[in-house]
């Protein structure tokens, strides 16, 4: 199997959100990988209720402060590309209004030429979830209904839909996608949002998740829809991987993807081996520039295709 091969887009502070963006997406496109992607972080607290990913007392690292807007972002990539996919991984889906989210969704999609995939997730910030006005114990119902609209508004024909957060009278909502609906990827972490994604999502988007794990949840997929009745070859897995390259060799103790290029590809075969059908590498953390990053990416990508994969 071919790795697919995606690149996280450059989004944190110091980045110009303008320039920088459409530079490494035409880059991206030209040394060939598939997809471009980009992240959710609305705010950073100064006083946070949660520890970072939701873990007590851990901080929030500072590359999350200004963040730019995804959907702004992915605009901009999809402006100066004509065949790269164009992906969220992930939007904290219950922080957006579902029928404004859906729309512009719908709009980036027709835009592209049908080339977006909508990565969701619920999130673990309650800071996030208080400015936005959402109701952090009801994250999944939230998801669950983001996802009824979004089927609503992206379908042919006249959209209606009545729920917790919204009524939309039978209306005629556009544009509509370019490919009559959107790929949809969820985050996932126990049994609840598993079923979630066997029931009606095209696939997996796990981050920062050790390979065991990750086999280990495919297999569980895979279950899950063919008790659903749904092709378990048809969900696809597409990993998020924050790297860090080094000129020497790390130690055994190193974190995966970490570590010079011949050892970061020797952890993307592991995945692949795990269930990985596309790796996300995200390199704008540890990159002073676009061009720090641009080099890094094509160097990635070159020893990839090398290696066979």
């Amino acid at each position: 199997m071919t790795l697919r091969l995606g690149l996280g887009l450059p989004q944190m502070k110091h980045f110009a959100p303008g320039s920088d963006v459409t530079a490494v997406a035409r880059e991206a496109e030209a040394c060939g990988y598939d997809s471009l992607w980009v992240f959710e972080r609305t705010l950073v607290p100064e006083d946070p209720v949660d520890g970072m990913y939701g873990v007590e007392g851990r901080p929030w690292p500072e590359t999350f402060r200004h963040i730019a807007d995804p959907l702004v972002t992915l605009a901009q990539a999809a402006a100066v590309t004509e065949r790269v996919r164009l992906g969220t991984s992930v939007l904290v889906g219950p922080l957006h209004a579902p029928f404004d989210l859906a729309r512009a969704l719908g709009t980036l999609s027709a835009a592209s030429g049908g080339r977006l995939v909508a990565g969701f997730g619920t999130g673990w910030s309650r800071d996030e979830y208080a400015a936005a006005g959402a109701d952090f114990s009801r994250r999944g119902a939230l998801l669950d209904e983001l996802l009824d609209v979004c089927e609503e508004v992206w379908s042919p024909g006249p959209s209606a839909y009545e729920g917790s957060r919204m009524r939309l009278a039978p209306a005629d909502v556009g544009p509509k996608p370019q490919a009559g609906r959107i790929p949809v990827l969820l985050a996932a972490s126990n049994s609840r949002t598993l079923e979630r994604i066997a029931r009606r999502a095209d696939g997996w988007a796990p981050s920062l998740t050790p390979h065991p794990v990750v086999a280990r949840t495919r297999a569980k997929l895979r279950e899950l829809a063919e008790r659903n009745g749904r092709d378990p070859d048809s969900l696809t897995v597409v990993q998020r991987c924050s790297l860090r390259l080094t000129d020497k060799p790390l130690d055994a103790g190193r974190r995966t993807h970490q570590g010079t290029v011949e050892q970061v590809v020797e952890d993307l075969a592991e995945g692949v081996a795990a269930g990985v059908d596309e790796a996300i590498l995200d390199l704008q953390a540890v990159s002073r520039d676009a061009a720090e990053l641009t080099d890094a990416a094509r160097a990635l990508h070159a020893a990839v295709r090398k290696a066979g994969m």
